[in-house]
Order: structure tokens, then C-alpha cells, then sequence
């Protein structure tokens, strides 16, 4: 796990108390998730559209209006070795303009293999109900971003 104190303003988790939006940004899509500090849980939240990349700060807002969250955490995609690749920087920017925009501390985590994770969870699920490529492509995003913020919950 990478905790990055420089975006979090020197804050740590055990400093929060309160709601954490997750996000596993992608160019096309968002996934969100919710958790709690208290009880270290997360959800499946939603996902957002990115248009070629764009990010649609008028979602992002709603979701911080309603949540009001203490904290945000951002998945940071790594090679398996841990080395950066080329998309890691645009997750980084992602959150680093989240923490700008909404004066919250984030904090990066090492999202490898959440995607896959969350795969191997919807297979399972897909045996009993079939969904469109689509829908389960968003479902996807939401539950690669509720991994990955159970991870920092655990881990923090």
C-alpha cells in the first residue's frame, strides 16, 4: 500500500472519523465506492462517465455534497513489480486535482490487480444473472473501486 502524506496534507487514517469515497479512475469510467472509518467497510457505490477523459466535476460534487466525506482515496495503477506505467500519472493528477478542488486529504493505493479481483467476484455473480457487457462493465469499475478502498480501510 502507498499512502502519499504530500497529497493527504500530512493527515493519516487514524486521524479520520467519518465517510471515504474510492475512486478507480479511468479514461473512459469512474468507479466510486463509499466506506467507513469507523467499521473499516466499503461498498459498490456508482460509476462515472469520463468523456475522453474528462473528468465531470459536477458528479464528483454531488457525490461529495451528499457523503461529505473526511477522506478520498485513489487507486494507483502499478506494474506488478511496482514500477509506474504510463496511465499512473494520470491518476495521480486525478488525484491531485481532487484534493485541490475539494480541500480533502486523498491518499494513493497501489491498485493492482483490484480489476481482476473484481472479475472473479461478477463471475460468480453472472452465473445466476445474466447483464449487458455495459452494465457489467460498470459494475466492474464500481466494485474495483470498493476493493480497493476495503484494502485501504484494512490496511491504513
Amino acid at each position: 500500500m502507498l499512502n502519499l502524506h504530500a497529497l493527504a496534507h500530512g493527515r493519516t487514517k487514524a486521524e479520520l472519523s467519518g465517510s471515504i469515497l474510492g475512486f478507480d479512475y479511468g479514461l473512459a469510467r469512474i468507479g466510486v465506492a463509499v466506506g467507513q472509518t469507523i467499521s473499516d467497510t466499503a461498498s459498490p457505490l456508482c460509476v462515472l462517465r469520463n468523456q475522453d477523459g474528462q473528468v465531470d466535476w459536477k458528479d464528483i460534487s454531488l457525490l461529495i455534497q451528499e457523503w461529505q466525506p473526511v477522506g478520498l482515496v485513489v487507486g494507483l495503477p502499478l506494474r506488478l513489480n511496482g514500477d509506474e506505467q504510463a496511465f499512473t500519472q494520470n491518476a495521480r493528477k486525478f488525484a491531485q486535482r481532487l484534493g485541490g478542488r475539494y480541500n480533502l486529504p486523498v491518499f494513493l493505493i497501489e491498485e493492482q490487480l483490484s480489476s481482476i479481483a473484481a472479475e472473479q467476484r461478477l463471475q460468480v455473480t453472472d452465473k445466476t444473472a445474466k447483464k449487458s457487457r455495459n452494465n457489467r462493465d460498470m459494475l466492474l469499475d464500481a466494485h474495483a473501486a470498493q476493493i480497493l478502498l476495503s484494502n485501504w480501510l484494512e490496511t491504513a
